[in-house]
């Protein structure tokens, strides 16, 4: 029992610094927390390429490198670059963050991505330089 008390103390510990988080470092180091492990950029670079039973994949709308705007596949709507050196708005604001994590991993997986998934995928954004 105090394992289980500990974990779920842990647990609420590492998201309460992800909701938290004012930079793309502090969501990531909130994400890598949730999920025990750490962020691999390649692992989220074949993610966000990749399709995950769905129509899309991330780079559907977001471009392959998402250093450059990209245009929603179904609206046709412009989305500004995604990885933050090139959008220094991008994953400032955790709760803007979770929602369209949320609403992507959806439309791209069919469901919530895991904290593993969007930590990958926010190391390999961090990692995109000008």
């Amino acid at each position: 029992m105090p394992v289980l008390i500990t974990l779920a103390v842990l647990g609420s510990i590492a998201f309460s610094s992800a909701v938290h988080a004012g930079t793309p470092a502090e969501l990531l180091a909130g994400y890598t927390a949730q999920a025990g492990k750490p962020a691999v950029p390649e692992r989220g670079q074949q993610f966000f390429n990749a399709r995950h039973g769905r129509e899309w994949s991330c780079a559907s709308c977001h471009g392959a490198v998402p250093t450059q705007s990209g245009k929603h596949a179904s609206t046709g709507k412009t989305i500004g670059a995604l990885a933050p050196a090139f959008n220094p708005e991008r994953f400032t604001d955790p709760a803007k963050s979770e929602k369209w994590f949320r609403r992507n991993c959806n439309d791209v997986a069919g469901r919530e991505c895991t904290a593993a998934e969007k930590a990958d995928v926010l190391s390999w954004l961090l990692s995109l330089k000008k």
